[in-house]
């Protein structure tokens, strides 16, 4: 798509970077992104997927705002406690940038849901805190062959990568976290979650889906990228296709 003035002005910084110009801005305004999650990690990845001009945002979660939220949830404010997250964060990220289309979808998502969402998008934005949804999600991805950039964190520990189902070798959710009955979740709200950590998560996955949309730079597929915020310590993991992998192989 050819950029008007209006986004040519609005999106020059990204356009006089040399690995970006027009051409990642034009796919970037093109393409179309689900974010499943409109909390902790949803809140910056979308309000830095919206400022660069992904031309339409798809926004999904079914819970309303808590006070409790307002600590790390930047989508939303104190006077729209008691709202749905999805349509909070459609009215701040429509503020923010008019020029792009964004709807929301104030439900849990079910397994159709996510068949038929998944082949009318380009990239999915896992920013979810359970295990179930999240190996819901890479499913339909698998199943559609659409990117995931995936996020998560809790306490001070976060984790970042990226699924590009595309790629015949690339590894899929499942391969790094196999799915287990057995397996012990955390939650912010008996564990606590710096709001930072999250902030700091959810701006590198809106990177990382710039990068896979508008096709420059190095998607972290096949490396989980671990941070430490007590000690701000950074570490990078690489690792491979599962063979056996009950999901994509």
């Amino acid at each position: 798509m050819s950029l008007d003035d209006a986004q040519l002005m609005r999106y020059a910084r990204h356009i006089l970077l040399d690995e970006y110009g027009i051409e990642a801005q034009e796919k970037i305004s093109a393409a179309k992104v689900l974010i499943v999650g409109a909390g902790g990690l949803g809140s910056p990845a979308a309000y830095y997927l919206a400022a660069a001009g992904v031309g339409s945002l798809t926004l999904v979660d079914d819970d309303e705002v808590d006070l409790s939220n307002l600590q790390r949830q930047i989508l939303h404010n104190s006077e729209r406690v008691g709202v749905n997250k999805a349509l909070s964060g459609q009215a701040t990220l429509q503020a923010l940038n008019p020029l792009i289309q964004i709807e929301p979808i104030a439900q849990r998502l079910s397994d159709e849901d996510l068949d038929r969402l998944m082949p009318q998008h380009d990239l999915v934005l896992d920013c979810t805190d359970n295990f179930a949804t999240r190996h819901a999600i890479n499913r339909a991805a698998v199943r559609h062959r659409v990117p995931i950039v995936s996020g998560a964190g809790i306490r001070f520990a976060g984790q970042i990568s990226v699924y590009d189902l595309r790629e015949a070798d690339a590894p899929c959710y499942h391969c790094l976290f196999p799915e287990a009955d057995d397996v012990q979740e955390l939650r912010c709200a008996t564990t606590g979650v710096l709001g930072p950590l999250v902030g700091m998560v959810g701006c590198i996955q809106a990177a990382e889906a710039l990068k896979v949309l508008g096709g420059f730079g190095e998607p972290l597929v096949g490396r989980l990228l671990s941070v430490d915020a007590l000690t701000m310590q950074w570490h990078t993991v690489r690792f491979r296709k599962d063979p056996h992998c009950l999901v994509c192989s």
